[in-house]
């Protein structure tokens, strides 16, 4: 049997060569080797853990706040404090976790094996990316040492510009900060893509999380800016009062929103199109089946970055603008579904007739696809005018927004931990645990924010800290589900973390996958290939047969004839 070179594999003379064990992990040792570290990978690893440490701080704030909400009246803390808690969890989720989580952690370690490459095309500036994130999260913490801030994610004016807590212009400067972070990763990512492409690799031969990964780097580079320009203009509006959100002064708080969603609602993109390359991936992978549709799923990817630049105003139906206005961004919203439709189809597509594997990763990918659904068809509710009169700032939006944000993009960013955790520990973690963990999450996600919908379809108003009695039955249901959800995530913590000192060794190869940072150890060399690897087709499983001595898969050379094409083969 011809196969790819693998580091293990006797080579043509039959020689068996030493077991690579100089991998990323061990290259260099102690801390200065991290902290001063060019490699994408070792920077990968850092950004997962720094957004896996915001995640455990904001679903804390998560679980105090449906603490608080489990009777009417004071629970545990009062009306102000709770105030500060719903911002913290909405902040720190929203700009620390879920729009650096795949981006910046998966796909800094990823995307330049994916390319065959040794690093991404501008090292240093990937590590200054980092370091700006940890200078925007030392600012938030910072403002809560200055008193705090209440005025919500989103940080409206005129109460941004006027509260008396005194953490305000510290947060802002912490996202501003981000925001940099997040330009610098999207240019790096574009630059990467574009230069560093081995012999072979054509735009229709890339793995579609890097479709995924470029149309994401374009809105970041585009749209960040706009988030910095408003944040920088509501720091001068809160030292200098210059009257630029103040009505008493000639301004308009309403353009405070118009410049804050020009970017937030690209961010929801940010956020939610890497989860949708990770879901490709995976669901291809874990059925041994083709992608269906391929050409279809990479378009659709830069349709929903062009699409999400047009359609902000649908969060300001009620802000009074034109009906005019109001009826083409409703119009524009009910297109920017069909992309979305057509990578759902296709996923679907691709699992019929698969052989299906539900192992932890691909439970992961199914739950994506359903609460996907479930947070694109109540999407309509809110993008259908008269609906949206009702529905607008209840917890109807609440359970909308956490399905898309946190039950897609978090589930997915989930999935792909576990479908790269081996590649990048070198170890498998426990299936019978993991599958149990996506069981308690699952089910607790979904009794915490489905009973949601019907507090908001009933009329229950969002962000408020006392409610009718009649609210009550639905609190408490979705507060046990938070704890169920987050009793998951605390077992797949344990089981993960126990992986790195318990766990077997990966092997090369251990789900079958064709793309190329499975053709490298587990974990990758510090350059990840030695030589330029042969490019084939990324979703051709036909080729990939298990090797018993590697108790891992490798690629029938003999079986792929792309892989004897010339390698400038276009």
């Amino acid at each position: 049997m011809s196969t790819i070179d693998l580091p293990h594999q006797d080579d043509q003379q039959g020689r068996t060569p030493a077991p690579v064990v100089d991998n990323y992990l061990t290259y260099t040792r102690g801390i200065k080797s991290w902290i001063f570290t060019l490699d994408h990978k070792r920077i990968g690893v850092m950004y997962m853990v720094s957004v896996l440490v915001s995640f455990l701080v904001g679903g804390t704030f998560a679980i105090l706040l449906r603490t608080e909400l489990l009777p009417p009246g004071k629970t545990i803390v009062g009306a102000d404090m709770y105030n500060q808690f719903f911002t913290l969890h909405g902040a720190i989720m929203v700009f620390l976790v879920i729009i650096p989580s795949i981006p910046a952690a998966l796909g800094n370690f990823v995307l330049p094996i994916m390319l065959g490459a040794k690093d991404v095309a501008f090292p240093r500036l990937n590590l200054f990316s980092y370091w700006l994130w940890i200078a925007g999260a030392i600012c938030a913490v910072v403002s809560l040492l200055m008193g705090g801030f209440d005025t919500g994610w989103t940080f409206y004016t005129p109460y941004s510009t006027t509260t008396e807590t005194g953490g305000v212009i510290a947060v802002v400067t912490g996202v501003f900060i981000l925001g940099f972070s997040s330009i610098f990763t999207g240019m790096n990512f574009i630059v990467t893509i574009h230069k560093l492409r081995p012999p072979g690799m054509t735009w229709f031969r890339m793995p579609l999380f890097l479709w995924s990964i470029y149309a994401t780097a374009m809105i970041q580079v585009l749209a960040t800016p706009v988030l910095a320009i408003t944040l920088l203009l509501l720091i001068i509006e809160r030292t200098l009062n210059i009257g630029v959100f103040n009505p008493s002064m000639g301004g308009d708080p309403v353009l405070f929103q118009h410049f804050f969603w020009f970017y937030s609602h690209p961010a929801v993109y940010i956020m939610i199109l890497p989860a949708m390359g990770i879901i490709s991936d995976v669901i291809a992978v874990h059925s041994h089946r083709h992608i269906f549709g391929y050409t279809f799923i990479a378009f659709s990817s830069i349709a929903i970055a062009v699409f999400s630049f047009l359609v902000w105003g649908h969060h300001m139906f009620t802000s009074g603008q034109s009906p005019l206005m109001n009826t083409i961004f409703s119009l524009i919203t009910f297109s920017v579904s069909i992309p979305s439709a057509i990578k759902v189809f296709n996923w679907l597509a691709t699992l019929y007739k698969g052989s299906i594997s539900l192992n932890t990763a691909m439970l992961y990918g199914l739950s994506f696809i359903f609460l996907f659904t479930i947070g694109g068809l109540t999407g309509l509710h809110l993008g259908t005018l008269n609906t949206d009169i009702h529905l607008h700032d209840t917890y109807f939006v609440v359970a909308h927004f956490h399905y898309v944000m946190m039950g897609s993009a978090l589930i997915a960013m989930i999935a792909g931990l576990h479908h790269w955790w081996p590649k990048m520990t070198g170890r498998m973690y426990s299936e019978f645990w993991g599958r149990i963990g996506c069981l308690l999450v699952f089910i607790g996600f979904n009794v915490t924010f489905f009973t949601q919908f019907m507090l908001g379809s009933q009329g229950m108003p969002r962000r408020y800290y006392d409610y009718l009695p009649e609210y009550q039955v639905y609190h408490v249901i979705s507060t046990i589900g938070s704890y169920v959800m987050a009793l998951g995530f605390v077992l797949t913590a344990v089981y993960l973390l126990a992986s790195i000192m318990f766990g077997r060794r990966a092997p090369a190869n251990p789900w079958g996958g064709r793309s190329l940072e499975w053709q490298c150890t587990s974990p990758p060399p510090h350059d990840n290939f030695k030589t330029t690897p042969r490019v084939g087709n990324c979703y051709d499983f036909s080729a990939v047969v298990w090797d018993e001595k590697q108790q891992g898969y490798v690629v029938d050379r003999s079986l792929d004839p792309t892989l004897n094409e010339p390698a400038d083969k276009a």
